[in-house]
């Protein structure tokens, strides 16, 4: 009997063990295989949109922001969803540094009911605004509108961003050609994005001990609505871009969308701190 009573603990302790181990190593399965999310802001046309897709493209989940485009962000949603992946879209003002308690509250939510999650894995600072005038006519109103949007919001979105954010992850910060060369018109739009570019080799410098890759990408002209459809709609300035172009075309929302993509992946991994301009050799 006492035999018997030694095999059945002993049989029992060997299939406990057993079980302990499927268990541990499923648990780490199911970490290496979940899929990683990225958030968006401004991903309901144009760039952001592609930039949502691409990353979409290479299995990643998605959460898009939006100002006021609810439908078309919703489209989106679905069109990732239809293939394959998760996604979502949520309200976001990128200029009203007030309304972010809230939102990362509904972002919150959202990752625990839509992603059984909570946190993501990359932030993509997209949302913007093209604002024009000559330096001598550009108002306080103008400035400060573009300086809520395209700096001051980037700054403290990203800031409260980093209790949510996963180890390891990555943040891609947006800025534009115009950094590096100049267009009339566009002197306080650019001076924003200067300082992105600045923020970004801090913020690399910063976040690196958690094994956050920060790098800004720079489009140069690009065929969308921004600015009002400027570059897409406007047959001269679509010429003068074309001639100061060295791949001679105008750029297109996939010439970006894929270079911030590449940068939320694995062969990414050693890339931090870097500009990387994507803007077909504007005037080299």
């Amino acid at each position: 009997m006492k035999f018997i009573n030694s095999g059945l603990i002993y049989t029992n302790s060997l299939l406990y063990r057993l079980f302990t181990f499927v268990q541990q190593n499923l648990k780490r399965y199911n970490m290496a295989t979940k899929s990683k999310i990225a958030l968006v802001t401004g991903g309901s046309r144009g760039l952001g949109k592609n930039m949502a897709l691409k990353l979409a493209a290479k299995g990643i989940d998605v959460i898009i922001t939006y100002n006021s485009k609810k439908d078309e962000a919703l489209q989106v949603a679905a069109e990732i969803e239809k293939n394959g992946n998760r996604a979502a879209a949520l309200q976001l003002n990128a200029g009203d540094i007030g309304s972010f308690t809230t939102f990362f509250e509904s972002l919150a939510g959202i990752l625990k009911s839509k992603f059984d999650a909570d946190r993501f894995d990359y932030l993509v600072n997209n949302a913007g605004i093209g604002l024009g005038a000559a330096f001598k006519d550009t108002t306080v109103e103008q400035f400060d509108e573009l300086m809520n949007v395209q700096f001051r919001g980037v700054y403290f979105l990203t800031q409260k961003a980093l209790n949510y954010l996963n180890d390891g992850g990555g943040i891609i910060n947006i800025s534009s050609g115009l950094a590096r060369f100049t267009a009339p018109g566009y002197s306080a739009y650019a001076s924003m994005k200067g300082a992105i570019e600045t923020i970004t080799r801090y913020m690399a410098k910063e976040l690196g001990a958690r094994g956050i890759k920060v790098n800004v990408v720079a489009p140069g002209a690009i065929a969308t609505d921004f600015a009002g459809g400027v570059i897409r709609d406007n047959p001269q300035y679509n010429a003068n871009v074309k001639a100061v172009t060295t791949l001679g075309r105008v750029g297109e929302p996939d010439d970006i969308g894929g270079v911030v993509a590449f940068l939320c992946t694995e062969d990414a991994r050693w890339i931090t701190a870097q500009r990387i301009e994507a803007s077909g050799g504007m005037n080299l």
